[in-house]
């Protein structure tokens, strides 16, 4: 018996998994929406497969339209720290709603969610909130621009920093699933600007400031890379960053969409004790509604409108709504407890899929930092793009529907970090490593 369950809680065997109501409905949204999604990695595409489609999620669980249930270790892309619809975040939520939910003026709880964000995260003395990653991404873009009077950036390989053209560069995450090294759209022009360096070579870092003397306004990157699959920044590397940019007067961005409030409470530069000037947020801050922030330096902040000549604005930012989830989940946070508890579950499903998987003789590498892990199916370690591309990602899809079979969601890419919450059990963590066993072996 396997861990597929019906909305009886039925066990049934792998092969009995039925998605005729989510193949019927990926059938007709292919019709109506480019590819049948509205975001690209959830198509399936490079697992060999057809999407799940939801219906409901609670807890660490997700169910589909047929019925079937699945341990989830995507939590809507990372926003689920604290479990799906936690009963208190809903029920704030409910409060809330009774107000309206959108003012387009401003909301007191926008002062509280900031006050909570600037006490957390070492960098932030303001923050200006948006509604999405990518937002606060083009947004600090700009602001570093603005701020230094340069044009250039560097960013890494594999890094993701949403889909604005000067980023769409060596992008990782959906752009490497589909095999498109760039995207088709983006002016030559304003990719110039756009300087790439491999993940943890500080040197390559080195030789792009000194061939770009006073040209670049700053260095972005994910502390702890989570859209090329799971890779950790090597000793060093982030406090070597944080001299070369000292060095050469730009700016040093944390991209800290996926990593905030995630890996610690204060992001990966409270974990690694590297404060950056700028920092993106999103996803947990949000708990589950669409929100975006970045902040940093008061003198740089001061550069935005309509304190300063730096322009950006949104109808929706600091919504009610998105304000009231993130200060509950923020809340839910800060409980004593709360991240050893994360780290604790996702050590242990970490440490078992590799036990799993090396017992039977397959290449594996991973690692995990509180409630974020990967793995990849190579020998490692891996510290970069490339050699994260050496990963057998067609042995990932395959195990990928394995476990789907067996009632595990994972991530739909070979390169992209999972996510684990406050809600997964003990039994939830035993079930998984039982699939993940049954899976190899049945692969093998």
């Amino acid at each position: 018996m396997v861990y597929i369950s019906q909305l009886a809680s039925v066990p049934v065997t792998a092969s009995a998994l039925n998605t005729s109501r989510s193949q019927a409905i990926f059938g007709a949204a292919q019709t109506l929406m480019p590819g049948g999604v509205s975001s690209p990695v959830r198509a399936f595409r490079s697992v060999d497969g057809q999407p799940i489609v939801f219906d409901r999620v609670k807890g660490p669980y997700a169910w589909d339209v047929d019925g079937n249930r699945y341990i989830d270790y995507v939590g809507s892309w990372g926003p689920a720290i604290c479990g799906h619809a936690h009963p208190e975040v809903i029920a704030a939520l409910n409060e809330a709603l009774e107000n309206g939910t959108s003012f387009g003026a401003p909301c007191e709880l926008e002062n509280q969610l900031a006050e909570m964000v600037i006490a957390a995260v070492p960098s932030v003395e303001m923050v200006r909130f948006v509604n999405s990653g990518t937002e606060a991404c083009m947004a600090v873009l700009r602001l570093m621009r603005a701020f230094t009077g340069r044009d250039k950036v560097i960013k890494f390989e594999g890094c993701y920093h949403g889909h604005a053209d000067m980023f769409l560069v060596k992008a990782g995450s959906g752009v490497a699933t589909l095999g498109l090294p760039d995207s088709p759209g983006v002016p030559r022009s304003t990719t110039a600007n756009t300087l790439t360096a491999p993940y943890n070579d500080l040197e390559a870092v080195k030789e792009l400031f000194a061939e770009n003397p006073d040209a670049i306004s700053g260095v972005i990157l994910e502390p702890v890379v989570g859209n090329a699959g799971f890779i950790t920044p090597e000793p060093g590397f982030l406090e070597g960053l944080r001299e070369l940019t000292k060095e050469n007067g730009a700016l040093l961005v944390f991209d800290e969409v996926m990593t905030g409030f995630r890996i610690s409470y204060g992001g990966a530069q409270a974990k690694y004790g590297v404060t950056p000037d700028l920092t993106t947020m999103g996803k947990v801050i949000g708990g589950g509604l669409p929100v975006g922030a970045y902040g940093g330096r008061s003198d740089i902040m001061g550069m935005v409108a309509p304190a300063g000549p730096m322009y950006q604005a949104g109808t929706l930012s600091g919504n009610p709504l998105a304000m009231t989830a993130g200060i509950k989940t923020l809340e839910l946070l800060s409980q004593e407890g709360a991240y050893g508890k994360l780290e604790t579950t996702t050590t242990r499903l970490i440490s078992g899929i590799l036990e799993i998987a090396k017992e039977a003789g397959w290449p594996i590498t991973g690692s995990s930092i509180s409630g974020m892990f990967g793995f990849y199916l190579c020998n490692g370690p891996v510290r970069n793009f490339e050699e994260a591309k050496s990963a057998d990602t067609s042995r990932f899809g395959k195990l990928h529907r394995a476990m789907l079979e067996r009632g595990v969601y994972l991530a739909p890419s070979a390169f992209e970090a999972g996510f684990t919450s406050l809600a997964h059990s003990e039994t939830d963590i035993d079930a998984t490593l039982q699939a993940f066993r049954e899976s190899v072996a049945s692969l093998s």
